[in-house]
């Protein structure tokens, strides 16, 4: 059965999500030599795109390379988006993807219709880094629009506006980050004005959206683009350096060296486990030197460190961010870390694969070890479906990342908080689990395949 499908739409820059133009700036600012790879995975092998999907896909790539940024976006970007360097800015203005060299598609048949997807990206990371939140979204209405057809549009507004009203009524604080693994362009927009419906139609209720990460959608929408980093920020420090051991130190320092204290300041704990972390959040500030960009550098020990008069990075920042694992015992390793050092319990951004039961079972276990809790919904916004010939069979999405693997010409990982979230290099992540002494974790809800 076809399903109706708007037109092909990656065709702007803010149609991404916020966090992939605030790590833009900061790369400019530091790395604007770098060269990275990133590499694409299907967590759901099962759901292949077939030849016309592929075929379609292709030729949506190479458009990317068609886009710029107008003077309503620029504008849009100066007045709402203000931590943006105005070296950043005026090096949008003239920026240009080049698909035709820099990402390399391959579909390797497994049947007469059906392949896998190989998807490579390779150049200056200061380029390359827009590529992720198109290219997967590209992909993700590829599969819909060839593959799996069997759906529509039809009530997609009004489930969004309900489960806006019942996150707004048990008083969960939320924001859409459902860009990547999106239907497709218009799911998105169709979700964000639900939400926004039921944000504005009853402005008494407990909870708040308090926006979306996808820019292009914020600045549609009138409401606040929210986001501040993502795991390969550390993941390209820590490959970039060969130093994973002060790599999430590293990671802090040069963020709060380019957008300053306070700012963008919602801490991702997980790119080499939260415990891995906590020691380096724990740490005295301290200012970006000339040799920290230097792989040569050589770190100071902490203990010959002067800390006096100057707050740990736990104490600038608002919070932080759980991605992996079990919510639950990230709380409570959280509350620990933060009363260990005198700190006062602060927010707790989740955004793990979330839907609204998870929301209000996490807000409520939040609240009794003293965070504010916030929610990033994703997949289950944007891509939340039923069979049109059989509304009680759900049309599952895929499960697709693209993840930093090389930077510098080293292998760059992640092992976070859940086994089945490691990528890269496999022996590149024993190796740091190693170095860094990691306990492996794996819990009930994390099986990458079944997310959703």
């Amino acid at each position: 059965m076809a399903s109706p499908v708007a037109p092909a739409s990656v065709f702007s820059f803010l149609d991404t999500d916020l966090y992939k133009l605030t790590m833009q700036c900061a790369i400019l600012k530091y790395f604007p030599s770098v060269e990275v790879e990133y590499t694409f995975t299907n967590r759901t092998p099962q759901m292949r795109l077939n030849t016309e999907a592929y075929a379609w896909l292709q030729e949506q790539v190479l458009k990317l390379g068609n886009i710029r940024l107008d003077a309503q976006e620029l504008q849009y970007l100066r007045d709402h988006c203000t931590f943006l360097t105005p070296q950043h800015l005026s090096y949008l203005q003239s920026f240009r993807l080049r698909p035709a060299e820099q990402v390399i598609l391959t579909f390797t048949p497994v049947d007469d219709t059906f392949g896998d997807l190989s998807m490579v990206v390779q150049g200056l990371w200061v380029e390359t880094i827009l590529y992720e939140i198109p290219l997967l979204a590209l992909t993700s209405e590829a599969y819909f629009r060839f593959v799996d057809r069997d759906w529509d549009y039809e009530g997609q507004e009004e489930e969004a506006y309900e489960k806006g009203l019942r996150l707004l009524t048990a008083g969960c604080v939320f924001s859409d980050f459902g860009s990547r693994r999106r239907r497709d362009f218009h799911t998105q927009d169709l979700v964000i004005a639900g939400l926004v419906r039921a944000s504005k139609e009853h402005p008494h209720l407990p909870g708040k959206l308090t926006g979306t990460s996808n820019v292009y959608f914020a600045m549609k929408h009138g409401i606040p683009p929210i986001g501040t980093v993502a795991h390969e920020w550390y993941m390209g420090i820590a490959a970039l350096m060969d130093d994973y051991e002060h790599a999430n130190e590293l990671g802090l320092r040069f963020w709060m060296g380019c957008f300053g204290p306070g700012v963008l300041a919602i801490a991702l704990t997980d790119t080499f486990g939260t415990p891995d972390f906590f020691k380096a959040f724990k740490k005295p500030i301290r200012a970006v030197t000339s040799a920290d960009a230097r792989p040569s550098r050589t770190e100071p020990a902490d203990e010959a460190e002067d800390r006096s008069g100057r707050p740990s990075y736990a104490e600038v920042f608002a919070g932080i961010r759980q991605d992996s694992g079990d919510p639950k015992d990230y709380v409570r390793m959280a509350s620990h870390f933060y009363k260990s050092i005198g700190v006062p319990e602060k927010t707790i951004v989740f955004s793990d694969s979330l839907n609204v039961d998870k929301c209000i079972e996490y807000k409520a276990v939040a609240e009794k070890y003293g965070f504010t809790p916030s929610f990033g919904v994703g997949t289950f916004l944007t891509n939340d479906f039923t069979h049109k010939s059989d509304p009680h069979t759900k049309s599952p999405p895929l499960n697709i990342v693209i993840k930093l693997s090389k930077a510098g010409g080293r292998p760059a990982v992640k092992i976070s908080d859940n086994i089945g979230k490691n990528t890269g290099d496999t022996a590149t992540v024993q190796r740091v689990k190693k170095e860094l002494g990691y306990t492996e974790h794996s819990w009930t809800g994390g099986d990458e395949a079944h997310r959703w």
